[in-house]
């Protein structure tokens, strides 16, 4: 597997607003993709701004134009070998625990793409604002691994109907159905987008903190028991998959046209 430290300088930015800080998803070249690098600079991230008593509220966002969050960088998970899928998907569970921790109110802007862990990421914020013409969705299947944490997620915000066409087609739908889905709390113009987020943010950080911080820890207890399943249920199912070799087998045709074009 390629090493967490590789690049782990910028690829997670953070800029302050006053109270508000920015955390920059900052891989643009590859669709701000979640890699070992990443992961762990979102986690190291979003645990010192918790931490940080200046802070009081964070809005999440990605570099460049094209993404939020792609999902997972595939060359990393062809890598992956079924003896480290466990330590794997435990990082990744750490990463969305990183978000569901924080005790600041959390906004996620999206432009783009958010898709795979880049949805579930943002699925595990507070509110998420996004433009229309946005892609939101859980492609896993498509890339031969089940799709057990990311429907869960979409258990707390859509009905079973939505849940099971995303899930089991893996495909993405635009930022202005994933609104009307109830997946997204408000739609603007991509001109508008950070500027509302900040807005939004501000509103957020304004608020007495300890109810925040208590209000949040709430709704964190009422899902906890749901997600810890869900991520232990996504570790069975991912080595069932591995040990059959689907995503090898799909992981590498995709990277084998990838590098041919």
């Amino acid at each position: 597997m390629s090493d967490p430290k590789q690049d782990s300088h910028d690829v997670v930015r953070v800029e302050r607003d006053g109270d508000i800080a920015i955390v920059i998803l900052n891989r643009p070249t590859r669709m701000n993709a979640v890699n070992g690098a990443l992961r762990q600079a979102l986690i190291d991230t979003l645990g010192a701004l918790n931490a940080d008593t200046g802070i009081r509220a964070l809005v999440l966002t990605g570099a460049g134009e094209r993404a939020f969050c792609a999902g997972q960088d595939l060359d990393e998970a062809a890598e992956v070998s079924w003896q480290q899928i466990v330590p794997w998907l435990e990082r990744q569970r750490a990463m969305y625990q990183a978000v569901r921790d924080l005790d600041k109110p959390s906004v996620v802007a999206v432009r783009g793409v958010a898709a795979g862990a880049g949805f579930q990421v943002a699925l595990c914020a507070d509110f998420r604002l996004t433009t229309p013409e946005s892609r939101w969705g859980q492609p896993e299947v498509k890339a031969g691994l089940a799709s057990i944490v990311g429907s869960y997620l979409m258990t707390l915000h859509v009905g079973h109907t939505h849940n099971v066409q995303m899930s089991l087609s893996g495909e993405l739908v635009s930022g202005q159905r994933a609104y009307e889905m109830g997946l997204v709390t408000a739609l603007h113009a991509e001109a508008d987008l950070m500027p509302a987020a900040l807005a939004r943010a501000r509103t957020l950080a304004a608020l007495p903190p300890t109810a925040v911080r208590l209000s949040k820890q709430r709704l964190r207890a009422m899902t906890q028991p749901g997600f810890d399943d869900a991520a232990v249920a996504g570790i069975r199912a991912q080595l069932e998959c591995y040990a059959d070799g689907e995503p090898q087998r799909v992981m590498a045709r995709f990277l084998e046209q990838r590098n041919t074009r």
